[in-house]
Order: C-alpha cells, then structure tokens, then sequence
C-alpha cells in the first residue's frame, strides 16, 4: 500500500442560492474589490493508503457521494497525489 492525500473540493452546482458567497461578494464590493460572481467551496484533504492512484481516487470519490457532498446541489472534484510528494 502507498500513501496518498485526496484533495476533494465541493461547491454547490450553478443556480443553487450560495448565500455565504452572496454575504462575502457584498462585502468585498464594499471594500472596493469589483467581482463578477464568488462562490464558496468546501475542500477536504484525506491521507489514505491505497494499492495506487486510481484506488486512492475511486476512495475518496466514493466518500465524496456518501457524505461530503450531497450529488443533488452540489458538485465536487477528486484530486490525488502521493503522499511523499
């Protein structure tokens, strides 16, 4: 088995209201930033062993549709890298 670190990100899918983003993007133009739209993720890092890199991602993207996104308003993106660079 071989080290890895899954990097899973989730951010809600267009159209889904994301009002933390809102509140920030406010914020921001208030501060003088001008944006055209922001929107607020979620990113999980995973230290896992696995046989290689398609198990370790086959993993995570796993416990990504189990628990850490919700597939209805959300989206999320696996990224895999050993663990020892």
């Amino acid at each position: 088995m071989t080290a890895y670190t899954a990097t899973v990100t989730v951010r809600l899918k267009r159209g889904v209201l994301d009002p933390e983003a809102e509140t920030t993007k406010r914020a921001l133009d208030r501060l003088g930033f001008e944006l055209d739209a922001l929107r607020s993720t979620d990113r999980f890092e995973i230290d896992l062993d696995a046989g290689n890199e398609d198990a370790a991602e086959e993993r995570a993207s796993e416990m990504a549709e189990r628990l850490l996104a919700n597939p209805t308003i959300h989206d999320y993106e696996v990224a895999v890298e050993r663990a020892d660079g």
